[in-house]
């Protein structure tokens, strides 16, 4: 099997947590990987990137004998050398052995092995330990006589050693990451080596076998084309059969040695024994079977007169699906050192904490009943504090279907923006890899954390959310909502359909609060539709005679509902409130549509679903939420009516709950004078009572805004 990485960085980092996933699917029954290794092929200049070297301790505490990584030690970057002045491959050494790997280093090719026998008072290994990377990549570029001058002439003992030997032989002592059978001893012995990962560390010249113009320059990553001399030195150097005049002739002939070769049977073993071709994906796992509408029926119920966040109301729909008998082993939870914070903790005892090594010690909470459990077989990843980690745990997760045959259902809680700002990298790598899952920004919004700092005010995770193509994103409002959007996503990404009988490959993510609110019962006639494709009506205007219209999302729907009351019983504006489930879907459909009617004029034109919607309301639209306008933006275009959105631009505000949402003029009565803006730019109000609205309620000062509420970890 083969992963994309994207950038740079992320490849070491996978390639642990997909190791570490390997052992915890074995360790809880769900597949046997026993026989599973990762190789991760990397870079030195790679090695400069945090996640490449961040997490290597994890490998070392889980023993996590299954993973290699192979970094290629050229010594140089794009620009230049990585370590000019300095020696890469033993600092390399010193972090691996320090974070209690096992290091194999692959330095010299056997053309050194003479050289190096008659070495007897160590100064050869002393020559090669002193001088630095940036020498010896200037080496790979000059003349056997050069390397002879310089590298053997500073001492007699040295020129002696090579004195027999012409400068060819000098020339073409080589580097052991390209002798195949050290490389072959050296991948060997790192497949053996117990109890702990193994790091090769091969030095090789960057371009080798392309020739001098090609070797070792700084230059090369930028070098498209080789001459004919290049090609013919190419050939000369691999022992191709081909002539020049077939190089002189124009196109350079593609070499294949012939399908009955021992190289091509080779490789087509090689092939088979590993599962098949590359790049080729398998998927061998079946769909799920997904639990029925009873398993979503308790928080359809609403709350009553108990208010909750909607992290809190995701949390118990989790807990119901994680009973189902069918798909509840399958659910891998995943937090960043945060679960007490949504209110996870209460799994702690039944589903526990995965360590490989158990709980060799008295919990100090041990007699609570939430109290902290590690276990071999635990569900929970605890990946520390460490965002890039969770989020590595989570696409090995949600490709196990395809990697392993066996799916799973990884659900990722972070913190604030945390998520796609920290790591969207990642999100990116995510769906490049087809992975499946369901993410979590708890704790959203740009005003329900106010007093954190700037990093816990996030307006604007669902904006970096629509880049991606693969993430399906929603900011629900109510926990019933929450439950047909969780339902529509396991029917989704685990379910089969005649388009998808293996899934679709996208994942979703929800935003969800710490701040409690009251959630209704699911209406008779709710629209599921609505809910999933991304609006729907929640609540009729009753008082007032003038119409208008407030769309909403995630924590600003109860504004709307208030704003929605004052309208009527100060204003005489009767106002529809929708919610918004998802900005990014409606504009995702539409773009659709869009792209349909451009390329089928011939055909009868498409029309959006928030278009078609909202077609039977009488506007002005004033949409609202805890998001930078851009979000509800999204879809403005094809609001059938005056649109206007209000939003949390800027950064965070540290002051009340109420009084962010006051200067960022997004409460109850800011929605209340746009509204009235909008109707008197249609000529439905007079002027003058936009003056009067902002005087009544002081709409300038932040401190005349109701406080609200200040506490809801979940």
């Amino acid at each position: 099997w083969e992963f994309p990485t994207v950038s740079m960085g992320l490849g070491p980092l996978g390639a642990i947590y997909q190791a570490r996933m390997n052992r915890y699917m074995e360790a809880r029954g769900i597949a046997d990987t026993s026989r599973s290794h990762v190789w991760a092929f990397l870079g030195d200049g790679e090695m400069d990137e945090p996640e490449s070297l961040g997490q290597l301790t994890l490998a070392a505490r889980e023993g996590l004998d299954n993973l290699t990584f192979v970094v290629n030690c050229n010594l140089q970057r794009l620009d230049g050398p990585v370590r000019g002045n300095g020696k890469v491959i033993q600092e390399l050494e010193s972090v691996f052995r320090g974070a209690g790997w096992n290091v194999i280093k692959l330095i010299w090719d056997r053309t050194w092995d003479p050289l190096l026998a008659q070495d007897r008072d160590g100064i050869l290994v002393n020559k090669m330990n002193t001088t630095p990377d940036g020498q010896f990549q200037t080496y790979a570029t000059e003349s056997g006589d050069y390397i002879r001058q310089h590298f053997f002439g500073g001492d007699h003992r040295l020129r002696a050693m090579v004195e027999n030997m012409t400068d060819d032989q000098i020339l073409h002592l080589g580097r052991g990451g390209h002798d195949h059978r050290k490389i072959y001893a050296a991948f060997k012995a790192a497949k053996e080596h117990k109890g702990q990962p193994t790091v090769i560390l091969a030095k090789t010249i960057k371009g080798w076998t392309l020739g001098p113009n090609f070797e070792g320059r700084n230059a090369t990553h930028q070098m498209k084309k080789l001459t004919v001399d290049d090609l013919k030195r190419f050939r000369d150097r691999l022992h191709l059969p081909i002539s020049d005049r077939e190089l002189e002739s124009g196109v350079p002939p593609y070499f294949h040695p012939g399908r009955d070769s021992e190289e091509i049977q080779y490789m087509h073993d090689r092939r088979q024994g590993l599962g098949g071709y590359v790049p080729t994906r398998v998927v061998r796992s079946e769909p799920l079977a997904l639990p029925d509408d009873k398993a979503y029926a308790t928080v359809k119920k609403g709350t009553g007169q108990q208010s909750i966040a909607t992290t809190m109301a995701f949390v118990r729909l989790l807990k119901d699906l994680m009973r189902d008998k069918e798909i509840g082993k399958r659910f891998v939870l995943i937090a960043p050192d945060e679960y007490r914070t949504f209110g996870m903790d209460s799994f702690f005892p039944s589903a526990k904490i995965y360590n490989p090594l158990g709980q060799q010690y008295e919990s100090v909470d041990r007699e609570l009943l939430l109290a902290y459990k590690e276990s071999p077989t635990g569900q929970m990843l605890h990946d520390g504090i460490s965002e890039a980690g969770c989020t590595a745990s989570l696409i090995a997760a949600g490709s196990a279907y395809a990697t392993h045959g066996e799916p799973l259902i990884p659900v990722y809680v972070f913190y604030s923006m945390f998520g796609f700002q920290r790591t969207g990298d990642q999100f990116w790598q995510m769906a490049d890899q087809l992975a499946r899952g369901f993410v979590l920004g708890a704790t959203a919004g740009r005003t329900t954390l106010t007093g954190e700092g700037l990093q816990h005010a996030d307006g604007h995770s669902q904006l970096l959310a629509s880049t991606n193509p693969a993430c399906v994103a929603y900011d629900p409002a109510y926990a019933y909502e929450i439950a047909h959007i969780v339902q529509d996503g396991l029917r989704r990404m685990y379910g089969s359909s005649p388009e998808h009988p293996h899934g679709e490959d996208v994942f979703y993510y929800l935003t969800v609060y710490n701040e409690p609110i009251q959630h209704p019962a699911e209406p008779a006639d709710v629209d599921v539709e609505g809910i999933v494709k991304g609006v729907h009506r929640i609540g009729a205007g009753t008082g007032g005679s003038i119409p208008a219209q407030i769309m909403a999302s995630g924590v600003a729907v109860p504004w709307a509902l208030e704003a929605q009351r004052i309208l009527g019983e100060e204003w005489n504006v009767r106002a529809d409130v929708w919610s918004a489930t998802s900005w990014n879907e409606l504009r995702r459909e539409a773009v659709e549509c869009e792209e349909h009617n451009l390329l089928h004029p011939e055909e009868e034109q498409r029309v959006p679903f928030v278009t078609r919607k909202l077609g039977g309301a009488e506007g002005p639209f004033v949409a609202v939420s805890d998001w930078m306008r851009s979000v509800p933006d999204q879809i403005a275009r094809w609001v059938p009516g005056t649109y206007q959105s209000l939003g949390a631009d800027g950064f965070g505000f540290a002051d009340t709950r109420g009084a962010a949402r006051r200067f960022f003029h997004i409460d109850a009565e800011s929605i209340v004078v746009a509204v009235l803006t909008e109707l008197a730019r249609e000529g439905k109000v007079d002027r003058s009572v936009l003056k009067q609205a902002i005087d009544r309620y002081r709409l300038l000062d932040v401190t005349a805004a109701d406080p609200g509420t200040a506490g809801g970890d979940a």
